[in-house]
């Protein structure tokens, strides 16, 4: 990612790699498969979602990369595990990060972990009803 922006932390542009990476219907499929075992080939893996060898092994390699999915070689092939450790960790960033944004004025707590964000909504209602208050 590399952005300019001093304010940019090293830890941000982890954390936007990872989310980066989780952004595609097919490695959230992966991760799911991978986390209800001890670990998988790309075989396994292939047979379980249906898609090419060469696409499941492109998800899995960027998976990999952010750190999400850790693989070994086993003998002739190599093994994909969940790295649960990376995924707690960004699910706590992003908890905290929610919890920063969502506990000023405007935002408010629903039930447990769900926030809602009044101004929002308003603003929702009012382009819907086409009346908004200035």
């Amino acid at each position: 990612m590399n952005v300019s922006d001093p304010d940019i932390t090293p830890k941000d542009e982890t954390v936007a790699r990872k989310l980066a990476a989780l952004a595609h219907p097919v490695r959230l499929q992966l991760l799911r498969n991978l986390g209800a075992s001890d670990s998988c080939c790309v075989k396994d893996l292939v047979g379980r979602i249906g898609l090419a060898q060469s696409t499941v092994s492109q998800h899995l390699k960027v998976l990999v990369d952010a750190d999400l999915v850790n693989f070994r070689t086993d003998r002739q092939r190599s093994r994909y595990t969940v790295n649960a450790a990376a995924l707690r960790e960004l699910a706590g960033i992003i908890g905290q990060t929610i919890d920063h944004c969502c506990g000023g004025a405007g935002c408010s707590r629903v039930s447990d972990g769900e926030w809602t964000d009044h101004n929002r909504q308003v603003d929702a209602l009012a382009t819907l009803t086409g009346t908004k208050d200035i």
